[in-house]
């Protein structure tokens, strides 16, 4: 069967985790801050706070902000749970914007539409959390420029698009957002086996997120309530979770992240080569802006028409020829959970739409010519 997805690990990858087995430390190390680091500087953001999911990122990253009860967040309806069930955590309400039908990614037209009926009501969100769908960049500028006209802040969810540009500048950069979460899942640009990543430029952010991701515990005096102890005191001062990234995550991550121009340079190969072969069919890839350089997490193509019985017939024949066709996402608001809470079919028809259009087909670095080929191929004598 060809994956969707794949990570690609080396012998160098290898040699990292087995140096951190042999050492003193698996948790709570040097490896952890040096990963931080190095995401930090590499995106020209100030801050990295490690966690050992993007999930735990990306509901600190709500904590961080002072997301609670009866808050509202909005994000994108066509996106991984996650995106949406982090404000849940909170005791917030969820609400969705609906996508752009080319690239899949919130439509800024319908966000302000949105939040010019919200202000009517005085329902608008405290935190809006716009998804890096595929890898490409949301128009950041033109969702900043709309949180910040209504005091609304701004968490990308870039879970996708680690080692992607937008205007030229690294995404996670956080110049039109508070924080920038990344995930590093093994199917995601670079792994760390499981793990996540928020950036930041905000020095209380950060504090509050590394404190949040371990138990709420301070052994900081300056935050203290008190005169410390002795060398060994500490004191929980919020409500936190083991949300930690290991020593061994954090060590492949960094050998990982040595490969990443390579890594987004090649799945940029791959998608040309898509492109190139599909051209003449009744389909189309997601659509790319000129202001963004994607990190081809996904490759999503596109059916002409919304068919929900065409759909399916196309990916069980793909997976019966080897080919592990999927579909990201299902619109979250269709979720049974979320039908509960009181959404339902209609609500956002565009992503609706898209559910029934959209396939992803086999892209990661290790994609032979011929296997991708074949995929080509099988794609063109389907359709």
């Amino acid at each position: 069967m060809i994956p969707y997805g794949k990570q690609h690990i080396s012998q160098k990858d290898i040699d990292a985790v087995v140096a951190v087995l042999k050492s003193d430390r698996l948790t709570q190390g040097p490896k952890v801050p040096e990963f931080e680091n190095a995401i930090a500087q590499y995106c020209n953001a100030t801050h990295g706070v490690a966690t050992n999911s993007a999930t735990s990122a990306l509901h600190i990253a709500c904590l961080a902000l002072d997301v609670g009860h009866n808050d509202i967040v909005w994000t994108s309806p066509i996106t991984f749970v996650a995106s949406a069930n982090c404000a849940l955590y909170c005791g917030a309400n969820v609400d969705f914007v609906d996508i752009d039908p080319c690239t899949g990614n919130m439509s800024v037209t319908a966000l302000a539409e949105r939040l010019k009926q919200a202000n009517t009501k005085n329902r608008l969100p405290k935190v809006l959390i716009p998804v890096h769908l595929a890898g490409q960049s949301c128009d950041m500028h033109a969702i900043y420029q709309l949180a910040r006209q209504y005091n609304i802040k701004v968490i990308e969810d870039a879970s996708h698009a680690i080692g992607a540009q937008y205007q030229n500048t690294p995404v996670g950069n956080c110049r039109y957002s508070d924080i920038t979460v990344f995930s590093f899942h093994p199917v995601k640009i670079i792994t760390s086996a499981e793990g996540g990543m928020a950036t930041t430029n905000c020095a209380n952010i950060a504090q509050k997120m590394k404190r949040l991701r371990s138990h709420g515990i301070t052994a900081e005096q300056e935050q203290m309530t008190e005169i410390s102890h002795g060398p060994w005191y500490y004191q929980q001062i919020e409500l936190g979770f083991n949300y930690r990234m290991t020593e061994l995550q954090a060590a492949l991550g960094l050998s990982q992240l040595a490969e990443l121009e390579h890594f987004v340079k090649k799945r940029n190969q791959l998608a040309t080569l898509y492109n190139d072969a599909f051209t003449e069919l009744a389909i189309s890839p997601l659509s790319q802006g000129t202001s963004c350089y994607s990190a081809y997490h996904l490759y999503i193509i596109k059916l002409p028409t919304p068919n929900k019985e065409q759909h399916k017939l196309l990916v069980e024949a793909l997976r019966a020829k080897q080919i592990f066709a999927q579909i990201h996402y299902i619109p979250v608001h269709l979720q049974p959970y979320y039908q509960k809470l009181g959404f339902s079919q209609g609500d956002f028809p565009q992503a609706e739409n898209y559910y029934q259009q959209a396939l992803s087909l086999p892209l990661y670095p290790d994609l032979t010519l011929e296997e991708q080929t074949y995929v080509i191929n099988t794609v063109k004598s389907l359709l």
